[in-house]
C-alpha cells in the first residue's frame, strides 16, 4: 500500500472523511477479496498524482463494521468519494483508471 494511502476505522471515519478540508475517496476493501487487491496499484498511481488535492484511505469492512452498514456498502470493493461531508460519487467494483479519475478530476 502506498504510504500516503490512508487506513481508517469506524472511530476515524468521521474526522478523516467527513470533516476533511479536502474530497476524500474511501476504498471499503477486505484482506480476501482479489478484485480489491487488483486495484489496489490503479488507486495507489491515482494517489501519486492526485494525492495533494484529495485524500485517499482504505477502510477494511471485515473489522469495521458500521461504516460499510452506514453508507449501504454491500460488494466490495466499493469506492465512495465524500465532498465537504457528503458522498459525492460511488463506484463498485473493478474499474479502469480512466473512469476513477474522471470521478476524482469532477470533485475538483
Amino acid at each position: 500500500m502506498a504510504q500516503n494511502i490512508i487506513e481508517i476505522e469506524d472511530d476515524s471515519f468521521e474526522k478523516e472523511v467527513l470533516q476533511s478540508d479536502k474530497p476524500v475517496m474511501v476504498d471499503f476493501w477486505a484482506p480476501w477479496c482479489g478484485p480489491c487487491k487488483a486495484i489496489g496499484p490503479t488507486v495507489e498511481a491515482l494517489e501519486k498524482e492526485y494525492g495533494d488535492k484529495i485524500t485517499f484511505t482504505k477502510i477494511n469492512v471485515d473489522e469495521n463494521p458500521l461504516s460499510p452498514s452506514k453508507y449501504g456498502v454491500q460488494a466490495i470493493p466499493t469506492l465512495i468519494f465524500f465532498k465537504n461531508g457528503e458522498i459525492a460519487d460511488q463506484i463498485i467494483g473493478m474499474v479502469a483508471k480512466e473512469k476513477l479519475e474522471q470521478v476524482i478530476k469532477g470533485l475538483l
